[in-house]
């Protein structure tokens, strides 16, 4: 049976609430910053951490991929995180890759300082979570397949230089409106993203940027196809904020950086 990321998305609605209802007040509270309004749970980090951490997300509404789209919310960033704090989050990620990337390096890391001024908490980016996950791997030559078009595509590129990485080769699918990611297939995007890796056989690493694309099951065969490790999105930005709540739980199906918790 086919899953879609839509019906994963929903079911990680309903287990969330479950998780902040029932679940221990003891374990920490993870608080997500998401781009789109009305964002779950998501369910790769049940899949990953539910029993070991707790999650509140807040919304900010964005609509499309684009500058002005991010222009329109990214005021709203250090506001929800403040919101987030009220309810007890223990630490933050401010997820949306391109969200936290798209003015530079030094930006992200702005937004990054901004939110722990306002709230006193541990806070990291999707856009930080990757560019560690990267570094954690050794990789300097690096492979991206995105989800987004040519002038996102284009400050990633900037963004990931600034960062430390030469970007051997760069190809996204073309996606701008909220909730196209959505509709990719897993299978699509494992081929996707293998020939964009192919097509960079020097690359060290392989990274997969777009919070709204499904990839925690694609990373250990991608790790398979490829040889190399992987990083992406959504996965990996979980993986940090395990990181900044001081936590390591090991999750070796799904890939090797994953696996070291």
């Amino acid at each position: 049976m086919v899953i879609s990321r839509r019906e994963l998305l929903q079911a990680g609605l309903a287990v969330g609430i479950g998780v902040r209802a029932a679940g221990s007040q003891t374990r920490p509270l993870l608080g997500i910053i998401a781009p789109p309004a009305d964002y779950p749970v998501p369910a790769e980090g049940l899949a990953l951490y539910d029993g070991s951490i707790r999650f509140s997300v807040y919304g900010l509404g964005l609509k499309t991929m684009t500058p002005d789209g991010y222009d329109s919310v990214i005021d709203k960033i250090v506001p929800a995180a403040s919101r987030l704090a009220k309810d007890g989050a223990n630490a933050i990620v401010i997820f949306g890759t391109s969200l936290t990337f798209y003015r530079g390096a030094a930006f992200n890391q702005k937004l990054i300082d901004d939110v722990r001024k306002a709230t006193g908490l541990r806070t990291t980016s999707m856009s930080t979570a990757v560019v560690d996950g990267l570094r954690e791997v050794g990789a300097r030559r690096i492979a991206v397949a995105t989800a987004y078009a040519d002038e996102v595509n284009g400050l990633l590129t900037t963004f990931l230089r600034e960062s430390g990485f030469e970007v051997l080769k760069l190809k996204g699918l073309g996606l701008e409106r909220i909730g196209e990611a959505e509709k990719i297939t897993q299978a699509y995007l494992r081929q996707f993203s293998a020939d964009v890796f192919k097509s960079a056989p020097r690359a060290d690493a392989l990274l997969v940027s777009c919070g709204g694309l499904r990839t925690l099951e694609l990373i250990a065969p991608l790790e398979s196809d490829c040889g190399v490790p992987v990083v992406s999105s959504t996965p990996h930005a979980l993986w940090a904020g395990m990181r900044v709540l001081g936590l390591q739980v090991k999750a070796p199906q799904y890939g090797r950086l994953l696996a070291r918790g």
